[in-house]
């Protein structure tokens, strides 16, 4: 077992990890790194069988179809190719049939994400052990399930131990060998993505230069500086820049326990159309789902508890940590320096994932698993990063942007272009005296979200005296006079 207290500081503490990840850890199930699962997915253009880098371990067998445009999850033909066990497939079985009171093999195909070929057999099987009967005939050589006292007894011994029954789990290696394919280290944008990413966003050459090379070394990032410039706007547009979408598991099965990994607070569905490709190559193993590649924003509600993986003692299901959900996306931790835990309390619980690319998490047996710590990583902040962090964590964050305050060029350029954006009328005499009145002024200084939140205020003027929505001298007085009121 890991000793977390043992004197010698991280350097001590990332010698365990390394002779952990090169040994055998009690109780660890195969992870990201070292010993390495396989996943084997075939290219559509030359329709041959590839292995990943990751082809190193004989228990994965999940298959997908991978190409240069991304990685497709394949259909299980057997049980044996899902990796997971026969007993824990009857018991998410009988739980639905517990459920349902009767239901038919095609039905319960559709509930527990596996092919109908896969599911007749195991039917077969609890039909031979008594724990179902066939009630009657349904479509082909369909029929209607019905479970029997025995088989209901069985249901429910699985029900209090868990009750979920949505689709089978995904073998973790299997999911370890599915982020490999998807890592964001695979994929390094061009400067025409970045450009297409932050279209929207006004931002000088400089700026785009040095977040370009950020974003290219998918090492993660630290944007600092005055609070309205940005920080936040950049950071959720990092990830448009790697690829418009992943596929992750609806839930992983680890050492038996059920971790629910996909999330519709954080994820975004991206069903398939009916002409997709990968329907006329394969069928699709419908334990995945397709989604927009995840942004996860993360603020003053983040705790500790939220990096580990919880089990819900009501369900008896585990559910997945953010860092885990924003695998092969961007995890932005917004206003850091002020969660309700310490700045260097969370950062010693990332230090060592930051710098292997891989965690360990603690399951509700007591095992640990290791799994992929694939994310880019972005700390924004209004306090300057040297205040909150020791050198030892900058060192593993290589890049740190300070997001200032726009030039009065730039200041402008954004007006004119918020209000084509908005349909405002444009006034240069009227922006001229926001400038020289309520800037030069008063010595305030100029944020990239000002001209954005006055124009809304100047829309809001205008409405209210029932004209069109134009600036006037008039109306950018008011509005900054309720805007800046006490600023």
């Amino acid at each position: 077992m890991l000793d977390l207290k043992q004197e010698g500081g991280v350097d001590s503490l990332l010698e365990q990890l390394a002779a952990l990840a090169t040994g055998s850890t009690p109780g660890a199930e195969p992870g990201f790194l070292d010993p390495p699962p396989t996943a084997r997915w075939r290219s559509p253009a030359r329709d041959e069988e590839l292995a990943s880098p990751l082809d190193k371990h004989p228990a994965a067998g999940a298959q997908a179809i991978g190409s240069a445009a991304g990685f497709f999850p394949i259909a299980p033909k057997s049980l044996a190719e899902t990796c997971i066990g026969e007993s824990e497939v009857e018991a998410i079985i009988l739980k639905f049939l517990l459920l349902r009171g009767a239901a038919t093999g095609m039905e319960i195909s559709q509930q527990i994400a596996l092919p109908f070929c896969v599911v007749e057999k195991l039917l077969h099987a609890l039909k031979a052990e008594r724990l179902v009967i066939f009630k009657s005939p349904a479509t082909l050589s369909d029929y209607l399930y019905e479970m029997t006292d025995a088989g209901r007894q069985r249901a429910r011994a699985h029900a209090e131990a868990c009750s979920y029954c949505g689709a089978i789990p995904v073998s973790l290696p299997d999911y370890v060998a599915g982020v490999a394919a998807q890592s964001l280290q695979r994929t390094r944008p061009r400067k025409e993505d970045l450009r297409r990413a932050f279209a929207d966003l006004t931002l000088s050459e400089e700026m785009f230069g040095r977040l370009g090379r950020a974003i290219t070394s998918g090492l993660g990032l630290f944007l600092h500086g005055p609070p309205g410039n940005g920080k936040t706007s950049i950071a959720e547009r990092i990830t448009a820049a790697f690829g418009a979408s992943i596929w992750v598991p609806r839930a992983i099965s680890a050492w038996g326990e059920i971790i629910r990994l996909f999330d519709p607070s954080c994820h975004e569905e991206m069903p398939l159309a009916v002409g997709d490709r990968i329907l006329d190559e394969e069928k699709l193993d419908l334990r995945w789902v397709r989604i927009r590649r995840p942004t996860i924003v993360v603020g003053g509600e983040l705790t500790l508890d939220n990096l580990e993986i919880t089990v819900n003692k009501d369900t008896g299901t585990c559910e997945a940590p953010l860092q885990m959900k924003s695998n092969c996306g961007v995890l932005v931790i917004d206003d850091f320096g002020r969660q309700r835990i310490s700045p260097a309390t969370l950062l010693n619980r990332w230090i060592v994932p930051l710098d292997r690319r891989f965690d360990y998490l603690g399951l509700a047996s007591g095992r640990k698993v290791q799994v992929p710590f694939d994310q880019f990583i972005v700390f924004s902040t209004n306090l300057e990063p040297k205040d909150l962090v020791d050198e030892a964590f900058l060192r593993r964050i290589p890049y740190k942007i300070d997001v200032a305050d726009p030039t009065q060029d730039e200041f402008r350029r954004l007006f004119r272009r918020v209000c084509q954006e908005k349909k405002v009328g444009y006034s240069e005499q009227a922006l001229e005296h926001l400038i020289t009145t309520h800037y030069r002024a008063t010595g305030r200084a100029m944020r990239f979200c000002h001209p954005r939140d006055l124009l809304h205020q100047v829309t809001v003027y205008c409405q209210f005296l029932g004209q069109p929505p134009a600036m006037s001298v008039e109306a950018i007085n008011a509005a900054a006079k309720d805007y800046f009121s006490m600023v």
